[in-house]
């Protein structure tokens, strides 16, 4: 177990089954997925007795409803697990895709080609079905991982690693230490020093955890803060189909990152939308803030300050900011917006083209749920997490975001003088077709 071994051995033991997975070809990576999934659903018992002991600590210990709500697992949730991992393996092999070909000279030629990032270390808050989500991805991607959950997940967590772990044993070629897990806080702190074996890091969870992550390590990071997400209702909206689609991104689960937490309304339509769409979410207990303008048309609505435009409720709570204009709407959101997910709702193309263009956010959608930015809805068979970094992978991060590429350079024999000097050989740089 984990527990057995130092976090720098942990790590050495990841980087040398990296090694290995790097090179498995896609049938045993695939067959080994096909056993996790079994596994699951012949441990679902298992799980959900692990998954009560971890309820009954959280109510103890007077975690929040939506992390509970996270937490929360049953046959269902663990057959969905089960069925994410078969459909990682569905997908096309990441590795080894060939992404670039060019002749430099007669003889020489350049390729670039995906290859593994090498140990990724994953940490996550509450949420059990993370754990085959991550290492269904890792080890189709040809990674190795090392897993830390929240406490409030920890028997949940150890059985699904256990399940999964059995099942790698039981598939030659696969090395034992493709997936990891460490239990401690202490643990994570000496993890973020092992940058020369662990390549990047993925966090998931509140604000100020992945800014502590980011700040306290030199592994690269990659992973987002906040899901501060937006639904902005343009005068030119299905009054019918904007009313579905808010009450959605909001209440289809609230205390998911891509739930939406302000809704902007373009003032032309307010009057006739706020009044009935307001009545939806009273209903469904949703408290609700406004700026002036929303207040005049809502009156008995309580007013909206400064920190709420800024703030992630992942809870029954939304922010409604009526806006006089599109450009206003995009504004606010790359203002006040985390640049996670933010969906416009229009019948008019130009204004929704525009808002996808000039919102800059790793998902902007046109006529539908913010709920919609997700890694399984996206056709990615599940993700490690959500990235609104502007590095490799950005948004919904599944197994293209996993890889990185090595350059090939294959010759004859040629030599750099050869092109230098006064009678210096010219290259071609000629782009030849990928295979």
């Amino acid at each position: 177990m984990a527990t057995e071994k130092t976090v720098s051995q942990i790590a050495s033991i990841a980087k040398a089954a990296s090694l290995q997975l790097a090179h498995l070809s896609v049938e045993i990576k695939n067959m080994v997925l096909e056993e996790m999934a079994s596994a699951l659903e012949a441990g679902c018992a298992s799980i959900l007795q692990a998954n009560a002991k971890d309820l009954e600590f959280a109510q103890k210990e007077n975690i929040s409803g939506p992390l509970i709500a996270r937490l929360r697992l049953n046959e269902n949730k663990v057959m969905g697990m089960a069925k994410g991992i078969r459909s990682v393996v569905g997908l096309e092999d990441p590795v080894g895709q060939q992404q670039m070909a060019m002749e430099m000279d007669q003889d020489l030629t350049l390729y670039r080609v995906t290859c593994p990032i090498g140990v990724i270390g994953a940490i996550f808050e509450s949420r059990p079905d993370a754990v085959p989500q991550i290492s269904s991805l890792c080890l189709k991607s040809g990674n190795a991982v090392i897993l830390k959950g929240g406490r409030e997940a920890q028997y949940s967590n150890e059985i699904i690693v256990s399940l999964i772990t059995d099942a790698i044993d039981k598939i030659d070629g696969v090395p034992t230490g493709s997936v990891q897990m460490i239990k401690t806080r202490s643990e994570v702190v000496d993890m973020l020093k092992e940058e020369k074996n662990i390549n990047l890091i993925v966090p998931r969870g509140s604000n100020d955890f992945v800014k502590y992550i980011q700040e306290n390590t030199r592994i690269p990071v990659l992973g987002h803060s906040e899901g501060i997400c937006h639904g902005y209702i343009d005068s030119k909206a299905d009054l019918d189909k904007a009313i579905s689609i808010a009450l959605d991104s909001k209440l289809q689960y609230p205390a998911a990152c891509n739930a939406m937490e302000t809704l902007l309304v373009h003032e032309d339509i307010a009057r006739e939308i706020l009044p009935p769409l307001v009545k939806q979410f009273c209903l469904k207990n949703v408290e609700l803030v406004g700026c002036d303008l929303t207040r005049k048309i809502i009156s008995d609505m309580k007013p909206a300050v400064e920190v709420d435009w800024d703030t992630e409720y992942t809870d029954l709570k939304l922010s409604v900011m009526v806006v006089p204009k599109l450009s206003e709407a995009i504004k606010f959101i790359n203002t006040h917006g985390s640049g996670h997910t933010d969906s416009i709702i229009t019948e008019d193309a130009s204004r929704a083209e525009r808002f996808l263009d000039e919102v800059d956010s790793s998902s902007v959608l046109w006529n539908a749920s913010t709920r919609f930015a997700d890694g399984f809805r996206f056709g990615l068979g599940a993700e490690i997490g959500i990235s609104t970094n502007k590095t490799h992978a950005r948004g919904p991060v599944g197994l293209e975001g996993l890889v990185i590429y090595k350059y090939k350079l294959i010759g004859t024999g040629q030599t750099v003088a050869e092109y230098s000097g006064d009678n210096a050989r010219e290259f071609k740089h000629k782009q030849l077709p990928t295979s």
